[in-house]
């Protein structure tokens, strides 16, 4: 039995509509906890580190990566600076 890969499974489940509907409506929220994880990671912080750094407690950073708290923009641009990185948000037509 050939294994899946993610995207394998994902195309599959996107051809149920109610599964699709969610999906998207999630989708924001899934590429910015990623992102959030992918910059921490990328410059090699532990989520310890982090918290030293921008005074916000590591169980919230724990928190945010999860899903589990939606951070202000003030906490994410804490975070940020902290990161010497900068937040950009942007609005991009759906396909």
């Amino acid at each position: 039995m050939k294994q899946l890969t993610h995207d394998e499974v994902l195309q599959e489940l996107l051809q149920d509509e109610e599964f699709k509907k969610e999906y998207v409506a999630w989708q924001p929220l899934y590429s910015f906890w990623d992102a959030f994880y992918q910059a921490r990671s990328s410059i090699n912080l532990t989520q310890q580190e982090l918290a030293k750094r921008s005074g916000i407690s590591q169980s919230n950073i724990s928190k945010i990566e999860k899903g589990i708290y939606n951070p202000s923009l003030k906490t994410l641009k804490r975070l940020a600076d902290a990161m010497d990185m900068h937040i950009e948000i942007k609005f991009v037509p759906n396909k």
